[in-house]
């Protein structure tokens, strides 16, 4: 139930910040500057273009934790717009209510999505920790094979678990994989990308890149529950019309070594926090040095 209220939140707050902000824009350029108006544009705006410009570049694979600097702009807002709002005078504070409403609902729903739709929680991870053998589990590639996830042993893998083409953020952690690739490839590893959506989204994924990554779906999210990764109604409410199921899965990467063992597990409790391809290179030049502590490695270098 929780998850299936952050999927309708997320795509109701996304439509309404975008609505109040360019509302509020028309209304400062129609009718004048206002400390009312202005309070709401300055509570709407750096959610709005924070999702605008995830949504359209792809190119922000992960954010801080906290949002400092767009949640001081949005309660500087909501203040402005609530103040310029008491300060009126009884007959006027009728016509003020919907821009105090507008600010405060911009404050709101970006706390909403800051601090409870980003984060997942503590999450189970007992199936992924760090110098036990991966459990085995079957994907599909795209021709449309059952694969086994041993199949992969052999040579040192990076499993990236992502939700799917409509995650901007995916989309730019694959692109920074990709541009990270000979230097991953140099220390002999395979990058297995590994989706539930459905096979023609992963195939034009694949037909994106002109690097060799294997691409893998995981049908009805079977190896994502065997992993205890998988995210039910993660996906926002209305992207089911274009052929993804409700169920997602929670974004994870996993690095095992030549026989299967894991020697590296990010498991997020934030969607928008994620490792960055360096960390792969720097878990895989410890492992084949042979060093003991891939954490104490991955310290050093920080």
């Amino acid at each position: 139930m929780n998850m299936l209220l952050k999927s309708i939140f997320v795509m109701v707050y996304m439509m309404g910040v975008n609505a109040a902000f360019m509302y509020s824009a028309y209304q400062l350029i129609v009718g004048g500057i206002t400390a009312s108006w202005s309070g709401v544009l300055l509570a709407t705006m750096p959610g709005a273009v924070f999702f605008n410009y995830v949504t359209m570049t792809k190119s922000m694979a992960r954010t801080t934790r906290n949002m400092n600097t767009i949640t001081a702009l949005t309660v500087i807002g909501a203040v402005i717009a609530v103040i310029s709002w008491s300060g009126q005078q009884q007959g006027q504070q009728q016509d003020q209510q919907l821009q105090m409403m507008l600010g405060l609902g911009g404050l709101i729903g970006w706390l909403l999505y800051d601090f409870w739709y980003s984060r997942y929680g503590e999450r189970d991870t007992s199936m992924l920790q760090v110098g036990m053998k991966l459990p085995e589990f079957s994907l599909v590639n795209i021709s449309g094979a059952a694969v086994s996830s041993s199949y992969f042993k052999g040579k040192p893998t990076v499993f990236l678990f992502y939700r799917g083409n409509w995650c901007p953020l995916c989309m730019a952690q694959i692109k920074e994989i990709a541009r990270e690739y000979s230097n991953l490839a140099r220390l002999g590893a395979q990058i297995v990308l590994v989706s539930p959506q459905p096979h023609q989204h992963t195939q034009k994924l694949a037909d994106k890149y002109d690097v060799p990554f294997t691409y893998m779906i995981d049908e009805g999210n079977k190896a994502a529950e065997k992993l205890n990764i998988i995210s039910r109604n993660g996906l926002p409410v209305g992207m089911q019309a274009m052929g993804y199921d409700s169920d997602t899965v929670m974004p994870t990467v996993v690095i095992t070594d030549t026989d299967g063992i894991i020697l590296f597990a990010d498991l997020t409790d934030n969607y928008r926090v994620r490792p960055e391809p360096t960390t792969f290179t720097r878990v895989l030049e410890a492992y084949l040095s042979g060093r003991t502590s891939i954490n104490n490695a991955l310290t050093e270098k920080s």
